[in-house]
């Protein structure tokens, strides 16, 4: 899921990007078609408002923590047909859009731009580097969140260890019943389960609450209300082509 939509990837180049500025990404049809992003543990409590949070990845050693955009697949229900974001969260993993970090080994990692959006090369964008060829404040915030973003993703990493450690996690299915009669399965994702969390003894719960580990499931359990949301949305949405 690292890359999703990300279509023109290159490494970031003091000589080949010398000159080149990176508008602002107002037009979020570069994720038409994705119908879930990753999540940090850090985004729980803001993106519980508005998406459902499953774990993806069935089958997988290590679930990835996702926020639900849509039912179907290669489809955005969050995404209005003018472009904008219909949510007030946007996750982050959108948000560093058009920056990423490829990994060059397993310690190093290289910072890179997707150079297939219409706002990398815009002439009224932000300077990558000065006429010296050094880093513009805009290209450091832009390292800077993506450092931040990789922190975050090992802490997210360690609570997803926790939670398969405690066989908290179960594999669901959803079925949604539009307001016209057509009817869709959701599959492939798993949620904590309550009964499994009711269980735990209370050192294991402490623990949980210490870490604020807790706090993120009970936000997860929470977000899947927003699952009613996506339903309503997919309702009023254009019947996809077959």
């Amino acid at each position: 899921m690292e890359l999703l939509f990300y279509k023109q990837i290159a490494a970031i180049d003091k000589d080949k990007h010398r000159h080149l500025r990176v508008g602002a990404i107002k037009d979020f049809r570069f994720t038409a078609e994705t119908n879930s992003v990753p999540l940090a543990s850090v985004e729980f409590i803001e993106a519980a408002k508005e998406y459902p949070i499953v774990f993806a990845g069935r089958g997988s050693p290590t679930p990835v923590p996702a926020a639900l955009l849509g039912l179907r697949s290669n489809e955005n229900l969050i995404l209005r047909s003018d472009g904008k974001w219909d949510a007030r969260y946007v996750p982050a993993f959108i948000r560093r859009y058009p920056f990423v970090l490829a990994s060059a080994d397993q310690e190093q990692f290289v910072v890179c731009l997707d150079e297939g959006h219409p706002a990398v090369g815009a002439k009224e964008g932000e300077a990558l580097f000065t006429h010296e060829g050094e880093p513009t404040p805009y290209l450091n915030n832009a390292i800077a969140f993506l450092r931040d973003f990789q922190a975050e993703a090992q802490r997210t990493r360690d609570f997803m260890k926790r939670l398969l450690e405690l066989d908290l996690l179960n594999e669901v299915s959803a079925r949604a019943e539009l307001t016209a009669g057509a009817a869709y399965q959701l599959s492939g994702f798993s949620v904590v389960s309550e009964p499994k969390l009711r269980a735990l003894d209370k050192d294991v719960i402490d623990e949980l609450f210490r870490k604020g580990w807790l706090a993120l499931i009970d936000a997860h359990l929470l977000s899947l209300g927003n699952l009613g949301r996506l339903v309503e949305r997919l309702s009023k949405a254009k019947p996809k082509a077959a």
